[in-house]
C-alpha cells in the first residue's frame, strides 16, 4: 500500500479501537559499543520550534513533528532508545500510538536501532530511501555500506512494514507533510528530510540532515570508487542548497542543538534560526571528504 496516493495511504490510519489495542513498547536486546551509553544518556525533551520536538537522547538525534490528526517520528536511535524515545513522547503530552509514520536517516543501529521497536508499538508504517529500505528489512547494511566491513556488529533488529521513498517525495499524514532528499554519502542509502514548522503566522523550513561524514571501516576507500566520490560531493551540494531556517542533525552536536537550546534558555528566543546553518554544515562536509581523499591517496 502506497504513501504516494494520499487516499491510499489514509486506509493506513488505524481507527481510535484499533489504536488502543496497540503492545506497549518492548524493547529489543540493547546494543553494546564504546560510545552506546553516553550516546544514550537522557535528555528532557523541548519544543525546537512550533509543532517540532526534540524527542531524542544525548548524542543521537529524534524528532517528533506533530498534529492533531497524527504524527511523524524521524529516527530512532539505539534499540535501547526506544523506550527513552517513548518517555519523552508521553513526557511532551503525546501518545507514540498516535505516530502515523517513521522516517529514517541512515541504515546504521545507532540511528535504526529502535525503530522496529517503536513500529511494533505504534502500528506506523516505516519510509527510507530504497538502499535504506532494504537494509531496513535485512537488519544490516548494504555491503556497499564504508562501514560494512566491520561485519555483524553492524547489524539492528530488522523492521517490517517498510516502503521506499523515492528522492525529492513528499509524504503526507493528513496535514503534515516531509520531504525525502536523497543524499548518499555516510551510507548509501542516506536521506535528509525537510518539512515546514508554523507559530502562529510565523513557518519556517526545518532541515533534518543526515551525516556527511566520510568515515569507514579500516579497509574502505571513498577514493577507489569516482562515481561514490561524485555522489558524496553531490550529496553535500543538495544539504547545502536547500531552503532551510532552523538545522537538526543526526548528531545533535553536528549542529549545536543542546548549545542552541541553553542560548534559548537564557534569552536567545530566536537561538535555533540560522539561515546559514545548513551551508555552514555542507562546508565542514566538504572539507572532511576532501581531507579524507588526500589521506588515502598518499
Amino acid at each position: 500500500m502506497s504513501l504516494r496516493k494520499p487516499l491510499a495511504f489514509c486506509v493506513l490510519l488505524a481507527s481510535a479501537s484499533a489504536l488502543a489495542q496497540q503492545p506497549a513498547l518492548q524493547s529489543d536486546k540493547p546494543k553494546v559499543c564504546d560510545s552506546c551509553d553516553a550516546w544514550n544518556a537522557r535528555r528532557d525533551p523541548f519544543r525546537v520550534f512550533g509543532n517540532t520536538y526534540y524527542v531524542g537522547v544525548e548524542g543521537l538525534s529524534s524528532v517528533l513533528i506533530t498534529s492533531d490528526k497524527g504524527h511523524v517520528l524521524v529516527d530512532g536511535g539505539l534499540p535501547q532508545t526506544a523506550a527513552r524515545i517513548d518517555e519523552s513522547i508521553r513526557a511532551l503530552g503525546f501518545k507514540l500510538q498516535d505516530v502515523r509514520l517513521i522516517v529514517v536517516s541512515h541504515e546504521h543501529y545507532d540511528h535504526v536501532g529502535g525503530v522496529a521497536a517503536l513500529q511494533r508499538a505504534s502500528g506506523a508504517p516505516v519510509a527510507a530511501s530504497p538502499v535504506a529500505a532494504r537494509a531496513l528489512k535485512a537488519g544490516a547494511p548494504a555491503r556497499e555500506d564504508p562501514q560494512f566491513g566491520y561485519g555483524d556488529f553492524m547489524n539492528f533488529p530488522a523492521v517490517a512494514n517498510v516502503r521506499e521513498v523515492r528522492d525529492g517525495e513528499t509524504l503526507r499524514v493528513n496535514d503534515l507533510a516531509i520531504t525525502a532528499h536523497h543524499v548518499p554519502s555516510h551510507t548509501p542509502g542516506s536521506t535528509a528530510w525537510s518539512w515546514r514548522s508554523c507559530e502562529a503566522a510565523r513557518c519556517l523550513d526545518v532541515v533534518y540532515t543526515d551525516s556527511l561524514n566520510a568515515v569507514s571501516s579500516p579497509d574502505y576507500k571513498f577514493s577507489a570508487n569516482q562515481e561514490v566520490v561524485e555522489q558524496f560531493r553531490k550529496s553535500i551540494a543538495t544539504v547545502r542548497g536547500l531552503p532551510c531556517d532552523i538545522l537538526l542533525s543526526v548528531h545533535p552536536n553536528s549542529s549545536n542543538t543542546f548549545e542552541k537550546l541553553k542560548r534559548r534558555s537564557d534569552g536567545a528566543a530566536d537561538a535555533f534560526v540560522d539561515k546559514a546553518g545548513c551551508r555552514a554544515y555542507a562546508d565542514t562536509a566538504a572539507k572532511v571528504l576532501e581531507e579524507r581523499l588526500q589521506t588515502e591517496r598518499r
